[in-house]
């Protein structure tokens, strides 16, 4: 019976085979590798395979910055950003160029508008306009909303009403529709209220995110539940009512959860290219900034630097608020799966 023959009487490819892999720590039967280099083995596996993804993930980022400062203004230059660019290219200093010259078009010409067809922006469009846009569209429903969904949160966390939990799953099971579904209908509901005209589209992007995220609420509720009920008992003994108990108790105490919340919805609107695209007309002065870049990506289709220079423009102040409170919002994320 070959179940009994002995380990060291197999085949010499067979126990070269596990001495090969004894050393990179995996054993055999003949063969038993040591702990720690199966240990080595496997966090120079573990490190290596994080490096390859962590390349592919900020390398697209590194490239269009490297992009930003190339000089693509004329073509035997503006087919060199199509491959991989590792630093920016340029071209003779003879030729005029200067290393910020795409920032310097992107903010003195890259997005003014004359109302025609070669430029493809409105009379009295420029860069400066898109990023006021993109401000309003960030600031004032993400300030608005987020105090709103809070409001829901603590309703839904702290106070005892019949239904509640009925309304908070109909409305979590409105999540699973993909709002780009839904967007021909939101369409046909703005322009019945007279929102899509150049004069009030502002209005689609600014007045539905002032009521509120389910999203935002069921994260802030997830955060009340941690809080003890007995605070606002304890209130509502001293006579608060309920509007004084979320001012002055669970505002302050929900706060760093508040203040995730809101930035990760800034993100989002700074970002929203989609409802730009589909709710506002591109004659109007009221396109946010990515959609101003698509508009000026058509425009200069053999040009690519200065629409590189309005994508890091773009991104940048979306890098520095996460930079600034990524452990804000990575702790208010951990904090929300704390439970009553």
């Amino acid at each position: 019976d070959n179940s009994f023959r002995d380990p060291r009487e197999q085949p010499r490819w067979r126990h070269g085979l596990g001495r090969i892999l004894a050393f990179f720590g995996i054993s055999s039967r003949t063969h038993k590798a040591s702990k720690k280099r199966a240990k080595t083995v496997a966090d120079v596996l573990t490190y290596g395979v994080l490096i390859f993804g962590a390349f592919f993930m900020a390398y697209p980022f590194w490239w269009m910055l490297a992009a930003s400062f190339s000089d693509t203004s004329q073509a035997a230059y503006s087919a060199q950003i199509n491959g991989m660019v590792w630093w920016p290219e340029r071209a003779l200093p003879q030729e005029g160029y200067s290393f910020f010259y795409n920032y310097a078009y992107l903010f003195t010409r890259g997005m003014v508008g004359s109302g025609t067809a070669s430029t493809g922006f409105p009379v009295g469009y420029t860069y400066w306009r898109a990023v006021l846009n993109n401000f309003i569209y960030s600031v004032v429903p993400v300030t608005v909303g987020v105090l709103s969904s809070a409001a829901a949160a603590f309703s839904f966390a702290k106070i005892e009403w019949r239904g509640r939990g009925v309304v908070f799953m109909f409305l979590l099971a409105a999540i699973m529709v993909p709002a780009p579904s839904i967007m021909t209908t939101q369409y046909a509901m703005y322009r019945s209220f007279g929102w899509t005209s150049n004069e009030n589209s502002w209005m689609t992007l600014t007045v539905p995110g002032m009521f509120g995220s389910i999203m935002t609420a069921f994260f802030i509720r997830q955060f009340l539940f941690g809080l003890p009920t007995s605070i606002v008992e304890a209130a509502k003994i001293d006579g608060a009512g309920y509007l004084r108990i979320f001012t002055s108790f669970i505002l302050p105490l929900a706060m760093p959860a508040i203040v995730a919340q809101g930035l990760l919805s800034f993100m989002g609107c700074w970002n929203n290219y989609m409802g730009s695209l589909i709710f506002i007309q591109p004659s109007s002065l009221w396109i946010n900034l990515p959609h101003a870049m698509a508009i000026m990506n058509s425009n200069l289709p053999s040009n690519q630097g200065p629409v590189m220079a309005a994508a890091v423009m773009c991104v940048l102040p979306v890098v520095i608020l996460f930079a600034a409170f990524q452990k804000l919002i990575i702790g208010s994320l951990m904090l929300t799966g704390s439970k009553e």
